[in-house]
């Protein structure tokens, strides 16, 4: 690589400036109180019996708090009366197996013995009936046999198509409880069709699965819970679309557009389906998802270990590092991808050896006129936008701007002596 490192030695990077972003921080100052307040109301209360088992579905995202939110909510229907498990959702991910979706589960916090309940896996599947596009809906066969099902998830905007519904309970619903099967079946025909489909496989799901209430949350822009709500079974599709629009409205995002270069630190499956949110690098895989921003170059330098190798989103960056490579699962990344039927996620990135020359590639490819001084933003994970870097070049914005604070003084990219950044956050 001592070519590329000649070819980009004339690139001088610029000064950057540490910023705190300011967003509403409404939150919830008891999570579990507020769980359980929310499933002891008579509407949900009422439809526990004594005795009965309830499959709890849980998901892959990283929600805020979710071994809390398990924990309170298996709590709560103990105390009801019922026998919960906890059911892993998560369509295609964890490899498409059974013990991956369970490693995946414990890698964000949500164990046996951190739930109170055990953990039942398995990529079985029932068919519950078929679309009149002739689409199959599959269900997971162990929640099947439960007496109830209460599905678990964050709402919020998809990465991948726009819509009423998106990311939430039917989402969980039609996707998540369908394992691999399910997943690949909603994904059959692409993300043109998707919004319908979800609703339409949730719709079925809800009058042939013993399906009691969905346990909905919408966080804050600082990944803090502002709302937990159980929502009645028949309730779900009619109550989620202005949860859909809460979620929205709370969505952390760059305050600084267009962009030369963003350098984003890490990508991972617990901040975004897609790595890193098109919702805020406004690089999306397909073309049925509504973006705003505008970024030339976009450089990725890590991959976290709670992925366990899912790399599904890198395709979208222009540049990563040869450590990011080097952590991809080309079999659990590609499933993923077969599952969804998007391909764009699994493409390759120009690879450099270490931080420096990743972003001096992009800054040298990013068609900035002559002269004009680069506007680069730097950012932990597209999930946490409180703080982050700009370029001097957006100084003046900042300054202009009553939600942007600075939080430091101007200061070189600090590089160790292989070129990596020295206070690059974990992956």
């Amino acid at each position: 690589m001592e070519v590329i490192s000649d070819l980009l030695s004339d690139v001088v990077l610029p000064r950057m400036v540490p910023v705190r972003q300011v967003f509403d921080d409404t939150h919830l100052p008891d999570i579990a109180a507020a769980t359980r307040a929310t499933i002891a109301r008579p509407e949900i209360a009422r439809r526990i019996r004594p005795g009965m088992s309830v499959a709890l579905a849980v998901g892959s995202r990283g929600m805020a708090e979710l071994p809390l939110l398990v924990r309170a909510t298996v709590a709560a229907l103990r105390e009801l009366g019922a026998a919960p498990f906890i059911a892993p959702s998560m369509g295609s991910h964890g490899g498409a197996s059974a013990e991956g979706q369970v490693r995946l589960l414990a890698n964000l916090g949500v164990t046996e013995a951190s739930a109170g309940c055990p953990i039942r896996s398995s990529m079985e599947v029932v068919e519950l009936g078929r679309l009149e596009n002739g689409l199959p809906v599959w269900m997971d066969a162990l929640s099947m046999q439960a007496d109830g099902i209460v599905v678990l998830n964050r709402v919020k905007p998809h990465t991948s198509f726009s819509g009423s519904i998106e990311s939430g309970l039917a989402k969980m619903l039609s996707i998540g409880m369908g394992n691999q099967k399910g997943a690949e079946a909603c994904h059959a025909l692409g993300f043109g069709t998707m919004a319908q489909n979800v609703i339409d496989m949730a719709r079925v799901k809800l009058a042939r699965a013993p399906v009691l209430f969905g346990l909905a949350t919408v966080e804050n822009a600082y990944d803090c819970i502002a709302l937990v709500e159980a929502v009645p079974a028949d309730e779900i599709l009619t109550r989620e679309p202005a949860l859909l629009e809460a979620a929205r409205g709370m969505m952390p995002r760059i305050l600084f557009d267009p962009l030369d270069v963003l350098v984003v630190e890490r990508m991972g499956k617990e901040f975004s389906g897609t790595g890193m949110d098109p919702n805020v690098t406004g690089r999306a895989s397909t073309a049925h998802v509504r973006t705003a921003q505008q970024v030339a170059r976009m450089v990725v330098l890590d991959l976290t270990g709670k992925s366990e190798g899912n790399a599904n989103g890198v395709g979208l960056a222009d540049v990563c590092t040869r450590r990011l490579f080097d952590r991809i699962s080309l079999p659990a990344t590609y499933a993923n991808c077969v599952t969804s039927t998007v391909l764009e996620g699994a493409r390759i990135p120009a690879i450099m050896d270490n931080d420096r020359d990743a972003i001096r590639l992009a800054a040298k490819t990013c068609n900035a006129p002559p002269g004009q001084p680069l506007r680069i933003v730097r950012i932990t994970d597209t999930l946490h936008l409180g703080r982050l870097w700009i370029s001097e070049a957006l100084a003046q914005e900042a300054a202009d701007d009553p939600r942007i604070l600075r939080d430091g003084e101007a200061a070189a990219f600090d590089f160790d002596a292989g070129g990596n950044l020295r206070d690059r956050a974990p992956a």
